[in-house]
């Protein structure tokens, strides 16, 4: 099972079935303020829901195509984080995340982000980071911003959101950029 410590407080850990009802609580809680910016709000009703959810990440991991892991602060379920897709071809890595509205603000982000990104270029061995935010959405694209990533471009009507087009912004980040910034 993955675990990576981030720091005193900040724990990253891959999710197992029995984080289903605690994650799906904390989705509940967050609805409202997920459902902005992330199109599966809608359709995670039920623990049920979180628990397929959950076994899909493990599959995931298991064939090595991408891997979500819990962000655990003070040992508590925050929000989540992870390779949403992992292109061995290409050596790339697409990170994902969310983090509930009452932790925002302190960095907690930011650092599991950056531990990510580590992640990725030490041990994973991978030559770039995509990540990608809804142009709006100013909190996600903060993120890769304060982290040095490069803003490549937009794409336009990149994501359906419920009842409109949403553009994506793209950040970059290369091994070698990373290891001198």
């Amino acid at each position: 099972m993955f675990i990576y410590e981030v720091d005193e407080n900040i724990v990253l850990k891959q999710l197992k079935l029995q984080d289903a009802n605690e994650l799906f609580e904390l989705t509940d809680y967050a609805r409202d303020y997920l459902r902005e910016w992330l199109p599966w709000v809608d359709t995670t009703i039920k623990p049920e829901d979180t628990l397929a959810f959950i076994d899909h990440t493990l599959r995931s991991a298991e064939l090595k195509t991408g891997f979500t892991t819990g962000i655990f602060f003070k040992k508590k379920l925050v929000g989540l984080i992870g390779f949403n897709h992992l292109d061995w071809t290409n050596k790339i890595g697409y990170i994902g995340y969310w983090l509930s509205p009452d932790y925002q603000g302190h960095g907690i982000m930011t650092n599991a982000v950056r531990a990510l990104t580590d992640y990725a270029f030490a041990k994973l061995e991978l030559n770039r980071v995509d990540i990608r935010a809804a142009y709006e959405n100013k909190k996600s694209r903060s993120i890769p911003e304060r982290l040095g990533f490069t803003e490549e471009g937009k794409i336009r009507h990149a994501e359906w959101l419920y009842d409109h087009y949403v553009d994506h912004v793209i950040y970059g980040m290369l091994a070698g950029e990373w290891y001198r910034f």
